[in-house]
């Protein structure tokens, strides 16, 4: 089958925020988007161009227009998250993002009553139950159909610093899971979710999603679920590997960073690099030592199998990617990506918190709710 891909503007952006809705009495977990959504989309809108359904009742989702900078990506998700809490505080409701719920019950929420989620449930059963779980994506542009399986395969290597950067899921079920992306963990078991097939050719995807197709796996290239995925009608990759984190500051810093790996990656192809690659098996491997350990997670660098503590790889790559950054408008915003290994990523502060209240989870939760609006690491939730 032919997938058609429709070129994108060069390393535009877009961000899509998974946001937790939070019962301001008692913290948990309340299964109440189709009222908020109601109430954001006023008398005779039938769906908002920003505020999305999940399929998890118990969450919404936010989406920026197609945005060129980062600071505009800012912008558009600030105006949709104030417009949102219109909505949410007279319903006594607060806002919060994390890869999950330090202790809400998965077997409490419910599914969102659409077709497509009824069928995901019962192919997945007692697993898809579970996708309590919160997550950040971000797309970026590319301009050629066969510039985006080389750009893909070699993003595959930075797949550790963003899962370390983002972790926010150390806990599940009001218990300590030990893993910084316990998040990372529970996605993998959906049907075509996890690390992308390293594709060399379009064909070869094709050929694939065919397959999927005919024996049924799928019914459109979308539950197609990777960690990184090409998103052939928007023109874009989409990167999903980041767990929900608490602030704004830190998800434009995380589309940043990937906006300005995407077009150093879709720079050095334009000018006839072959770009670097590692073995499937050091990816997989990289992924599980990210989620597990996080920010004290050694990395798999390379294909002859050397080895880093990804905080060292990390620092080097954003002094590497300071004229791209110039280049992209979004210097700033890159050097945040700096400010989340001082502070601290969200599942160490969550842990901190946690250590400090005597391991009351009600207090990570408050928290988090209380970082998202502070729009920063709160200096009493700090990991120092």
């Amino acid at each position: 089958m032919a997938i058609e891909f429709a070129p994108s503007a060069r390393s535009t952006m877009g961000v899509e925020w998974e946001l937790a809705l939070i019962d301001r009495a008692s913290g948990d977990l309340m299964p109440v988007a189709e009222h908020v959504l109601q109430a954001v989309c006023g008398q005779g809108q039938q769906e908002h161009p920003r505020i999305k359904q999940e399929m998890m009742t118990n969450m919404v989702e936010v989406i920026t227009g197609v945005c060129r900078t980062a600071a505009e990506a800012r912008a558009d998700l600030t105006a949709s998250v104030t417009e949102l809490r219109q909505a949410t505080d007279p319903l006594d409701l607060e806002l919060l993002s994390a890869g999950t719920h330090p202790f809400a019950q998965w077997a409490e929420q419910r599914v969102t009553p659409k077709p497509r989620y009824a069928e995901l449930i019962n192919r997945t059963q007692w697993w898809g139950r579970h996708m309590m779980i919160f997550g950040v994506h971000v797309h970026v542009g590319v301009d050629h159909r066969d510039k985006v399986l080389p750009i893909l395969n070699s993003l595959l290597r930075y797949f550790p610093h963003l899962q370390a950067l983002s972790a926010s899921s150390p806990y599940w079920g009001g218990a300590d899971t030990a893993y910084a992306s316990n998040r990372a963990m529970m996605f993998r078991q959906l049907p075509t979710a996890g690390l992308p097939y390293q594709f060399r050719r379009w064909e070869e995807l094709e050929h694939y999603t065919a397959d999927m197709l005919t024996t049924g796996v799928i019914d459109e290239f979308n539950e197609i679920r990777w960690d990184l995925r090409p998103a052939p009608h928007l023109g874009t990759i989409e990167m999903r590997v980041c767990d929900g984190v608490p602030t704004l500051d830190e998800i434009i810093s995380l589309a940043a960073f990937t906006q300005c790996l995407v077009d150093d990656l879709n720079e050095r192809l334009s000018a006839g690099e072959d770009l670097p690659t590692i073995p499937d098996w050091f990816v997989t491997e990289n992924k599980w030592r990210a989620a597990r350990y996080g920010m004290e997670a050694i990395i798999i660098t390379d294909d002859a199998g050397n080895e880093r503590l990804v905080t060292e790889d990390l620092a080097d790559e954003l002094e590497r990617l300071q004229p791209v950054a110039e280049r992209l408008d979004c210097l700033d915003e890159l050097a945040g990506v700096w400010d989340i290994v001082k502070a601290g990523a969200s599942y160490q502060r969550q842990r901190a918190v946690a250590m400090r209240h005597g391991g009351n989870l009600r207090a990570v939760v408050d928290s988090l709710v209380a970082e998202m609006k502070a729009d920063r690491p709160l200096p009493d939730f700090s990991r120092s």
